[in-house]
């Protein structure tokens, strides 16, 4: 009975060692998956404003009716810095409203996407056009507008195609 009682003392120093090791690995796996979160969730916050931007053009579109049928959207691309018109607050023609459509959208594009960048695609009044949101999802600098998700060097896209139906008065 006594030999028995001096080998239960307590913990060696190995099984402390050992203890502290698989309490560090479940701790980093879970660091691991908060970051895999995180990134997980800023995905689909750009996704959703990529949405939400494109969605926002269109309807934009449909408010001018007029810009439309002048052509004013049929070839829009923000890669190239669109100007303020700065009519709002008196009164814009069609093509003034369309370029304005254009900067606005162009700066919340820049602003809340990273290196976002937008296209628009129509060809004539009452015919589909596509919106084409573009952003760096990365952040690795990559500038592409192919769209190809296999190329590191492409943006993420996102592209709706809509009809702007309206009747001409």
């Amino acid at each position: 009975m006594e030999k028995n009682r001096q080998t239960m003392r307590g913990f060696t120093l190995t099984e402390v060692l050992v203890t502290l090791v698989v309490l560090a690995i479940g701790l980093l796996g879970l660091a691991g998956l908060q970051a895999s979160s995180l990134k997980h969730n800023n995905n689909a916050y750009q996704r959703t404003q990529a949405t939400l931007l494109a969605y926002d053009m269109l309807d934009r579109m449909r408010a001018n009716p007029m810009g439309i049928e002048n052509g004013d959207y049929d070839t829009v691309d923000t890669g190239t810095t669109p100007t303020n018109p700065a009519c709002v607050g008196t009164s814009c023609t069609p093509a003034q409203l369309a370029a304005n459509d254009v900067y606005e959208w162009a700066t919340r594009l820049t602003t809340v996407l990273p290196s976002g960048r937008g296209v628009i695609a129509g060809t004539a009044p009452n015919a589909p056009f596509t919106v084409t949101i573009m952003w760096d999802d990365q952040r690795t600098g990559a500038t592409g507008t192919n769209c190809d998700p296999t190329d590191a060097n492409d943006m993420t896209c996102f592209s709706v195609t809509g009809q702007v139906l309206y009747n001409r008065l």
